[in-house]
């Protein structure tokens, strides 16, 4: 995965090119410059943009920090630097505040739902990412308040339908696994059926997944799980949206996964405007 440096550089390197136009046909000036919010939201980027203000040399002031809110008309940030310097990272920057904000936003508004219900259920995130953005985009999604599935396919074992279909002893395979895997990796199965998910229920996991079942099918696994093997976590994945997130929490789940936490963020309305 890049790293924050990496990120910051590869971005950069996107926009400038060969370098930038303007900078070559205009003097350096002392420049300070804004991002104001013309949509509320939740404020996320907050280390990316410091990292790059440290790259970049140019000071940066948060008028918001990372998981605080913010409404129409407030500014999120101001900077200061050389001209060439500030109108050369302003996209970038931008970008990265617009990107992570919505994600975060997005994030929230899920977490809100299921916070003000009272029910302890954990909203995660899924690997739907963009290529390249994960550790980006799964940062955002911390920052409104989700909580991260699996980073990648090294630090859980998950075994999907398409797993499935290729192992032929689910039992042995299970046994083989435990001897193999990190002691700190946990074993995650995922079920599309009642009957399959009452199956894995009995045999040596972590998390059950719940995969695309209707709100009494999940319930009916829960009950199964809470009178044969209560130490098993029950996820609920498929096609979550806010309308339907609530009634899977009431059946008493874990866990629920939203890809749709990332992919499904609309950008807000962040400007940056220079002095």
């Amino acid at each position: 995965m890049l790293s924050i440096d990496k990120f910051l550089e590869l971005s950069l390197q996107e926009d400038v090119g060969r370098g930038d136009l303007f900078s070559r046909v205009s003097k350096s000036i002392n420049a300070q410059g804004r991002i104001l919010a013309k949509s509320r939201g939740i404020l996320a980027g907050e280390i990316y943009g410091s990292r790059l203000a440290e790259l970049q040399n140019f000071k940066i002031e948060w008028l918001k920090r990372d998981g605080e809110t913010f409404e129409i008309g407030e500014n999120l940030l101001k900077i200061e630097g050389d001209s060439h310097t500030i109108l050369k990272i302003e996209r970038t920057l931008l970008n990265i505040i617009l990107h992570a904000s919505s994600i975060a936003t997005n994030s929230n508004s899920y977490v809100e739902i299921i916070k003000n219900s009272g029910f302890n259920t954990k909203i995660l995130d899924t690997r739907k990412t963009r290529p390249m953005l994960r550790n980006f985009e799964k940062y955002a999604s911390r920052i409104g308040g989700a909580i991260n599935h699996r980073m990648g396919l090294d630090d859980a074992l998950m075994l999907k339908d398409t797993h499935l279909k290729v192992i032929t002893d689910l039992d042995n395979f299970l046994k083989n696994a435990r001897k193999n895997i990190p002691f700190t990796s946990m074993i995650e199965i995922e079920c599309e059926t009642v009957e399959f998910a009452k199956e894995v229920i009995k045999k040596d996991i972590d998390i059950l997944m719940c995969d695309n079942m209707n709100i009494d099918e999940v319930r009916e696994v829960v009950n199964f799980r809470n009178e044969f093997s209560p130490k098993i976590k029950i996820e609920a994945s498929g096609n979550m949206r806010l309308d339907r997130i609530l009634e899977y929490a009431k059946t008493g789940v874990d866990a629920i996964s939203i890809g749709a936490i990332i992919h499904g963020a609309n950008w807000l309305d962040l400007s940056m405007k220079i002095e």
